[in-house]
């Protein structure tokens, strides 16, 4: 038996220390609470700058807003030693979402932390909505990947990619028995897309999103929800405030529904259906071996 928890809070802008230590309260009250894994929402680490628009138009840039995109660049961590910091410190798997730095590009991730502290894995936004083009880059194929717990298998979808159908399915097809959604979408169609999801994957679902009253990076309404593999809602929605949501799942129960549905399995047509893959790394400069 797993006792997982959702946090539902949001970034404090532009000051990502001041984050790193929020999420650092709320992760020892949830092992306080007896979690033993913690997911966190989009873009908690670096922070989601809704309503911004950097000054752009098309063809046309500002340079206030470049300074302000240099500002939101410096607030992304250019590493997760502190969110592996708070992993160690507190016991927990910690899954979440951080703004990562590479070189001159950004990237909405999530980290996967086992409780030593390590980097278990991590998965890049394959496809970031909207303006978020303009401020984030494109993950590839190879941090679709789920990772081994002490449960089972675990993987994320990150906000909008859960309505990309392909990704879901790769997910399935990696047995993924804990799929986390952390994401800053609010909207009442959330929740049923959850619910779908847990129904069509036959796996537990943690979806943890951002909270804020409003502010400089606007208001999020949250709506962070635990659901289990039959689409029965066991924890929330949590709306209009920050706070945990917790749930002793039975991830065994997922054989349970694979039992009359396996989208990636018994169910599947492989005959008329194919799903390919692309896993590999995709550098803009390579080196040739010599």
């Amino acid at each position: 038996m797993l006792r997982a928890a959702v946090l539902q809070i949001g970034s404090i802008p532009w000051d990502t220390p001041g984050t790193l230590a929020k999420l650092r309260a709320w992760a020892e009250e949830a092992r306080a609470g007896g979690a033993e894994l913690l997911v966190f929402p989009e873009a908690l680490i670096g922070g989601y700058p809704k309503g911004m628009d950097f000054g752009a138009r098309v063809g046309q840039r500002t340079a206030e807003g470049r300074a302000e995109f240099r500002r939101y660049a410096e607030g992304a961590p250019g590493s997760f030693a502190a969110i592996g910091d708070i992993a160690r410190e507190t016991g927990l798997w910690l899954i979440g979402g951080v703004i990562e730095r590479e070189g001159g590009t950004l990237y909405c991730t999530v980290t996967y932390h086992a409780p030593d502290g390590t980097l278990a894995g991590k998965h890049r936004k394959v496809m970031p909505t909207g303006s978020e083009r303009l401020i984030w880059g494109f993950g590839d194929g190879s941090t679709l990947r789920a990772i081994d717990t002490p449960w089972g298998k675990l993987g994320a979808a990150i906000c909008w990619e859960n309505y990309m159908p392909q990704l879901r399915l790769a997910l399935y097809g990696q047995g993924v028995q804990i799929y986390c959604a952390p994401t800053v979408d609010e909207r009442d169609t959330w929740l049923p897309s959850m619910r779908h999801i847990a129904v069509e994957g036959r796996c537990f679902v943690l979806s943890a999103v951002q909270y804020s009253a409003g502010g400089e990076w606007g208001a999020i309404g949250g709506g962070s929800v635990i659901v289990d593999p039959f689409g029965v809602v066991i924890a929330g929605p949590l709306r209009d405030t920050e706070g945990l949501l917790f749930a002793d799942i039975d991830v065994g129960q997922t054989m349970e529904g694979k039992f009359d549905l396996d989208v990636a399995g018994h169910y599947a047509r492989p005959d008329l259906f194919r799903l390919v893959v692309d896993e590999n790394a995709r550098a803009a400069v390579d080196k040739l071996e010599e």
